[in-house]
């Protein structure tokens, strides 16, 4: 007799519900670790000025380029994304570095984005084969069986 029941009773055994539970716990530390560990802190020392440029008008002077080695290790400009650009501001007509976005670099994470998404469509549709010829077999099986019986 068939159950009317659409989770299989597997789904409820304490060894699936355990790794389920882990699965999902890890999961869930990781997101939420990573969002703990994220968080920017303000110095506890030194007083913290606001750059020019988002208080006032600025001109590019440098366009965006990737910063080198000394760069990266003495300018904090360079720690969000890789790229500064030096810019100019209008009213103090200070020179200052500015973090940015280099068309390049997004280009790159474009790909990468593409090429990740196009393997995953290709492994999930493997799986919905294997998984479709499994159920296949087993509704053949129990045809065969079925027959058998009579």
């Amino acid at each position: 007799m068939e159950s009317d029941c659409r989770i299989s009773m597997t789904c409820f055994r304490p060894r699936v519900l355990a790794l389920h539970l882990l699965f999902w716990g890890l999961i869930s530390l990781r997101v939420f670790g990573a969002a703990l560990l994220s968080e920017e802190k303000a110095p506890v020392t030194g007083v913290v000025s606001t750059p020019c440029w988002q208080v006032e008008e600025f001109v590019v002077s440098a366009e965006c380029t990737q910063c080198n080695a000394f760069q990266t290790k003495t300018l904090q400009a360079c720690s969000p994304t890789g790229y500064v650009e030096l810019i100019n501001c209008a009213k103090s007509n200070k020179d200052e570095y500015k973090s940015c976005r280099s068309a390049l670099m997004e280009e790159r994470l474009f790909w990468k984005f593409e090429g990740a998404m196009i393997g995953l469509t290709v492994l999930f549709a493997l799986l919905v084969v294997a998984r479709q010829r499994s159920l296949d077999r087993l509704a053949s099986e129990k045809v065969r069986r079925q027959i058998e019986s009579i």
